[in-house]
C-alpha cells in the first residue's frame, strides 16, 4: 500500500494544494517549464538533516516490501525487489551516504525512482511532503558534512530556516555501481573546428560529458549552473558583437541540464531562444528526467533535441550531425 504523503501549503514555497496522491497528474506539472520553479519531495534518513529529491524522479512511495538478498552486491545495496513484473535493485541511501551502520536493519520506507530510463528503489526513514521551490532560492552546497560531500547537488532553505539538502542521484549511483563506461566513439573529422558549450551541476555528469566530447575530438567549455552558463553565453555574444565575429565561431551547440541551482535548464533555454544573437545555434537538453512529461517541458521552451542521461552513444550521435551540418 502506498504511504500517504502530505502536501502542505508553505506560503513562500508552495503555490497550491493538490488533491489525491502527489504523484498523480504529473503532466500538469509541465506547466512549471520556464517558471524557474520545481517540486521536491522532502524525506528523512533518520538523522536531524532534511533531504530532498525532484518529484519527477520519484514514481511512487511505499512501505518497504520483502527484499530478496542477493550475493556479491555493492555495499549499501540491500537486494532486489519484484515490482509489477520488474526486478529492481534496492539501495539504502543512509548506508551509502555513511549516515547509518552497515547492519541488517532496513529503513521502513521505499521510494521508487526513475533515473536515466532506469528504475530502482531507495530506502529512506520517512517521507514528509512536497514543496515547490524557486530555483533562484537553490544554491550550490556549502559547508555540508564530509560524510555527504559530493552526494549533495544543491541546498535550499525552508521558511523556518531549516536547510534542505538535495541529493545528487548521479553521484550516489556512481558511488554504488561505478561510473558507466563511455566506450568507443568515433571522432568527428576535423573535430577541433567545432565547439560545444555545456552546463551541468553534477560533477559526475560533467566528467562523462567531457569524456564524450573528447572522444569526438571537439572543443568544449562548461558551466556549473544555469545562471553561470547564461552569464558566460552572454559574454560570448557580447564579444562576438564587439569584434564583428560570428557567434558560431565560439559555439556550435549548447547542451543544457534540466535541474540546476539558481537557474534551471528550461529558463536558460528560454533566454537563449529569446536572444536573436543565438539564432541557428541548437540547444540540446541532456537530463536524467527522462519521462515524456519532461520532454514536453523541453519542447515547450524550444529545445532542439532531448537526450536522456547517461547514454554516451546517444549523446554522441545526437551531437554529431548538429556539429557537422
Amino acid at each position: 500500500m502506498n504511504l500517504p504523503v502530505k502536501t502542505v501549503i508553505e506560503p513562500e514555497l508552495v503555490e497550491e494544494k493538490r488533491e489525491g496522491s502527489p504523484f498523480e497528474e504529473i503532466e500538469a506539472r509541465a506547466g512549471l517549464a520556464g517558471s524557474n520553479r520545481f517540486e521536491i519531495l522532502l524525506f528523512s534518513l533518520g538523522t536531524c538533516e532534511i533531504f530532498g529529491v525532484n518529484v519527477f524522479k520519484v514514481r511512487e512511495v511505499m512501505s518497504t516490501p520483502f527484499i530478496t538478498r542477493a550475493p556479491n552486491v555493492p555495499p549499501g545495496v540491500e537486494g532486489l525487489v519484484s515490482l509489477r513484473g520488474n526486478v529492481i535493485p534496492v539501495v539504502s541511501l543512509a548506508k551509502v551516504m555513511g549516515l547509518a551502520p552497515m547492519d541488517d536493519r532496513l529503513a521502513p520506507t521505499m521510494m521508487v525512482a526513475e533515473y536515466s530510463q532506469k528504475t530502482l528503489a531507495f530506502l529512506v526513514e520517512s517521507v514528509d511532503r512536497i514543496i515547490r521551490v524557486e530555483w533562484g532560492l537553490v544554491r550550490e552546497p556549502e559547508n555540508v558534512s564530509q560524510q555527504v560531500h559530493g552526494m549533495i547537488t544543491a541546498i535550499t532553505e525552508l521558511p523556518d530556516g531549516r536547510i534542505v539538502s538535495i541529493i545528487d542521484v548521479e553521484s550516489i549511483l556512481a558511488r554504488v555501481f561505478g561510473e558507466e563506461v563511455v566506450g568507443t566513439i568515433l571522432p568527428i573529422p576535423d573535430g577541433y573546428r567545432y565547439h560545444v558549450f555545456f552546463v551541468d551541476d553534477s560533477g559526475v555528469a560533467r566528467k562523462k560529458i567531457a569524456e564524450v566530447l573528447d572522444k569526438l575530438g571537439v572543443k568544449h567549455a562548461h558551466a556549473n549552473n544555469g545562471a553561470e552558463a547564461w552569464a558566460r553565453l552572454e559574454s560570448m555574444a557580447n564579444f562576438a558583437e564587439q569584434t564583428g565575429q560570428n557567434l558560431r565561431e565560439q559555439v556550435d551547440v549548447i547542451l543544457v541540464d534540466a535541474e540546476m541551482p539558481e537557474m534551471d535548464g528550461y529558463v536558460l533555454t528560454k533566454y537563449i531562444k529569446a536572444d536573436p544573437r543565438f539564432e541557428g545555434i541548437p540547444v540540446i537538453m541532456h537530463s536524467s528526467l527522462s519521462s515524456q512529461a519532461n520532454r514536453a517541458m523541453g519542447e515547450r521552451v524550444g529545445v532542439d533535441g532531448y537526450v536522456a542521461k547517461f547514454d554516451a552513444h546517444a549523446l554522441a550521435e545526437t551531437l554529431r550531425p548538429l556539429l557537422t551540418r
